[in-house]
C-alpha cells in the first residue's frame, strides 16, 4: 500500500508526528507511511479538502525543464494524441489485450499477488484495480516525459494553508458547452515562484473566469485520479484574452453605431437628482456617500442608491437589472453613476459585458463611472459619458459642477443687484429733476394765472363800462327819437288842425290815447332792454370777480405756499425789499408766525423775476 500525503497545519505537526506521520523534505509535506491506519489521520487526509492530493512519494517524477516559448505550445500539444496512443497501445497489447506498459510483462503485473495467478490461467476473477491504475499511471508518465503548454479556463481556484493551489480547469466550445474538464495543482514552492510574476504582469489574481496558457505535466495517481501539475503560466496570453474581450465588445458597438452615443449627450447643466449603482460594501463608497449626504442636507442634490454585486458569474446581469429598475422608477434624473473600488484585473473583467455596455450607450441620461483606481479601465469607462479614476473623484466632479452653478448664480445676483441700484439711482435723480421742473412750472403757472386774472379783471371792468355807456347812449337816443317824433306829430297835427279839426275832434282823443300808449310801451321796452344789458354786464363782472377771487391768496396759501410780510403787515415780494429787515411775518393758511432773517441767506435765484414786482409787492406792468 502506498504512502498517503497529509495536509497537516503547522500547529498540529507534533500531534501528527505522535500518531506515526513522517516528514518528506522533498515534497515538504507530512505523509502516513504505507500500511498505517488512515483512520487516525482522517482529518488531515487530502480528500477532506475536496481537491486532488499530492502524488505518491513512490510515484516517479521527472525534473521540469525550462518552459518552451508559447509559440511551441501548439506543436507540442499536437503530439499528445500520438504519444498517448503509442503508450496505451504498448501497455494494453496482448494478455489483458497485451501488457500494461512498455517493457511490462504479465508476470510483472501479477507479482506479489496470488490472486492474479488466475489471470494467466484464464480465471474470470480479473485484475485488481490498483494494478490497473498503476499501469495507467506509468502509461501517462511514459506518454508525457516533458511538460506541455495547454490553454484552459479557470472554473475554481483554492489556496490551502500549506501554500498549494488547487484549480478546476475547463474548456467550452463556441456555443458555451463544456467539452473538457480536469483538476490542476500548483505546488507551494512553484506557486511562490510563478504567481507573483503573473499577478504583477497581469494585475490579476488567479481566480475563476481567467483564461490561462499553462505548462502542465499530466499525472495519474491510483488513489486520487488524474490531475495536471502546473509549473509555469504565460501572462501574455491572459492579458491578450482580457483585451480581446474588450476589443470585441468595442468593435461590435462601433459597428452598431452605439459606441459614443452616451458621450455625445449634453453634460448635465446642474445636478439635482443622481442614481448611484454600486456594491453595498464597495471600497470608496463610504467617502462618496459622506459627501453625498452633505449635499443632500443642504438641499443641493438627491442621491438614489441601488446596490448590486460587481464581480462573479452573473454580475453584469445583476448590475443591468438594478440600473434598469431604478431608472424606470426615477426617469427624471440628471445622471446615472456606477461606482466600485479597486481590485484585480480579473475582478473588474466581469464588467466587460456587451449587454451592460450597450445599456450605457443607449441610456437617456449621462453615465458617470468611478471604477477601480487610476490604472484600471473597463468597457464601461470607454462608453460612459465621463469616466473618473475613483469614486471620490466622481463626487468631487458633481460638487464642482454644483459649485460652478452656485458661483454663476451669485455673480448673476450681483449683476442684477447692481443694475437695480443703478436704476433706483437713476429714478431718484429723475424724480428730483421732475419735482424741480414741476415746482418751477407751478410757479410759472401761478405767475401767468395772476397776470391773466389781472388782465381779465381789467377787460371785464372795461367791457362793463362800455356796455353801460352803450346802453345809456342807446336809451337817450331812443328817448330823443320818441320825443322828436312826438313833437313832429304834434306839429303835423297842429298844421293839419284846420283840415282835421273835425277828425281830431272825433278821433283826437283816440289818437292821443293810442300815441300815449305807444310812447309808454316804447319807453318800457327801452328800459327793459337797457336793464337786461346792464344785468348781463353785472353777471359777467361778478363771474370775472369770482374767478379772480378764486386765484387769490387764500387759495394759494391752501396749496402749501406762504405769504411773506414785513413787521407792519405789508407783503414782501423780493429779497432786495427785505434786505434791511431783521424779522418778517410768514402768513400760512391757518395763521402767521414771526421769522428772523439771516443776512447771509439773502440771495436772489432769479434777479429778472424779482424786478417784476415793486417795493410794496405790487406787480409792475
Amino acid at each position: 500500500m502506498p504512502s498517503t500525503y497529509l495536509t497537516v497545519p503547522f500547529r498540529e505537526k507534533d500531534e501528527a508526528k505522535a500518531l506515526g506521520a513522517r516528514w518528506d523534505p522533498a515534497q515538504r509535506s507530512w505523509y502516513a507511511p504505507a500500511g498505517a491506519d488512515l483512520d487516525a489521520f482522517r482529518r488531515w487526509l487530502p480528500a477532506t479538502e475536496q481537491g486532488p492530493a499530492p502524488a505518491r512519494a513512490d510515484t516517479p517524477t521527472t525534473q521540469s525543464t525550462a518552459p518552451p516559448p508559447p509559440a511551441m505550445a501548439g506543436r507540442r500539444t499536437g503530439s499528445l494524441t500520438a504519444g498517448l496512443g503509442t503508450g496505451l497501445e504498448a501497455g494494453l497489447g496482448s494478455g489483458l489485450a497485451s501488457s500494461l506498459g512498455t517493457g511490462l510483462g504479465n508476470s510483472e503485473l501479477v507479482a506479489h499477488d496470488p490472486a492474479t495467478t488466475a489471470l494467466t490461467a484464464g480465471s474470470p476473477r480479473g485484475l485488481p484495480l490498483s494494478q490497473l491504475l498503476t499501469a495507467v499511471s506509468r502509461v501517462v508518465s511514459a506518454s508525457f516525459p516533458e511538460p506541455v503548454w495547454v490553454t484552459a479556463e479557470v472554473v475554481h481556484a483554492r489556496l490551502v494553508p500549506q501554500g498549494h493551489v488547487y484549480l478546476e480547469l475547463s474548456e467550452r466550445n463556441p456555443a458555451g458547452q463544456l467539452i473538457a474538464k480536469a483538476n490542476g495543482m500548483i505546488w507551494a514552492s512553484t506557486a511562490r515562484a510563478i504567481l507573483p510574476a503573473f499577478e504583477k504582469a497581469t494585475q490579476a489574481t488567479l481566480a475563476a473566469g481567467l483564461k490561462l496558457l499553462v505548462r502542465v505535466r499530466p499525472v495519474f495517481n491510483a488513489q486520487y485520479g488524474f490531475s495536471l501539475e502546473i509549473d509555469a503560466i504565460d501572462p501574455a496570453y491572459t492579458l491578450g484574452d482580457l483585451e480581446a474581450r474588450k476589443r470585441e465588445i468595442r468593435e461590435r458597438l462601433q459597428r452598431e453605431g452605439l459606441f459614443d452615443r452616451n458621450r455625445r449627450l449634453a453634460p448635465p447643466w446642474d445636478y439635482n437628482a443622481v442614481i448611484v449603482i454600486a456594491p453595498e460594501a464597495a471600497a470608496g463608497l463610504g467617502d462618496f456617500r459622506e459627501e453625498a449626504r452633505r449635499l443632500e442636507r443642504h438641499g443641493l442634490c438627491e442621491f438614489i442608491h441601488a446596490f448590486s454585486r460587481f464581480q462573479g458569474e452573473g454580475a453584469a446581469a445583476a448590475i443591468l437589472e438594478a440600473a434598469t429598475v431604478t431608472l424606470a422608477g426615477r426617469p427624471r434624473v440628471d445622471a446615472l453613476v456606477f461606482l466600485r473600488g479597486g481590485g484585480a484585473v480579473n475582478d473588474l473583467a466581469w464588467l466587460n459585458d456587451y449587454a451592460l455596455a450597450r445599456f450605457i450607450c443607449e441610456c437617456p441620461v449621462p453615465v458617470l463611472t468611478g471604477i477601480g483606481h487610476e490604472r484600471d479601465s473597463t468597457t464601461l469607462d470607454e462608453v460612459a459619458h465621463r469616466a473618473f479614476d475613483t469614486p471620490s473623484k466622481v463626487i468631487a466632479g458633481i460638487e464642482q459642477r454644483i459649485r460652478q452653478r452656485a458661483d454663476e448664480a451669485r455673480e448673476a445676483m450681483a449683476i442684477i443687484a447692481g443694475a437695480a441700484a443703478d436704476d433706483v439711482t437713476t429714478a431718484r435723480n429723475g424724480s428730483d429733476r421732475l419735482f424741480g421742473e414741476i415746482r418751477e412750472a407751478a410757479g410759472d403757472c401761478l405767475h401767468r394765472g395772476r397776470q391773466r386774472s389781472d388782465r381779465l379783471l381789467a377787460e371785464t371792468r372795461l367791457n362793463a363800462d362800455r356796455h353801460r355807456q352803450r346802453a345809456r347812449s342807446e336809451s337817450r337816443a331812443a328817448l330823443v327819437g320818441v320825443m322828436t317824433g312826438a313833437r313832429q306829430a304834434i306839429i303835423d297835427a297842429r298844421r293839419s288842425l284846420p283840415q282835421l279839426r273835425q277828425d281830431v275832434l272825433i278821433n283826437g282823443r283816440s289818437q292821443v290815447r293810442e300815441a300815449s300808449l305807444g310812447l309808454a310801451q316804447a319807453i318800457q321796452d327801452i328800459g327793459h332792454d337797457a336793464g337786461r344789458q346792464v344785468g348781463l354786464a353785472r353777471q359777467l363782472t361778478e363771474a370775472l370777480a369770482r374767478e379772480v377771487a378764486g386765484q387769490g391768496p387764500a387759495k394759494t396759501l391752501g396749496r402749501g405756499f406762504a405769504l411773506v410780510r414785513d413787521p407792519d403787515g405789508r407783503p414782501l415780494t423780493s429779497a432786495r425789499t427785505s434786505a434791511g429787515l431783521a424779522t418778517v411775518q410768514l402768513q400760512f393758511q391757518d395763521g402767521r408766525i414771526q421769522a428772523d432773517i439771516q443776512p447771509s441767506s439773502l440771495t436772489s435765484d432769479d434777479p429778472a423775476r424779482a424786478d417784476d414786482f415793486g417795493p410794496s409787492g405790487e406787480h409792475l406792468p
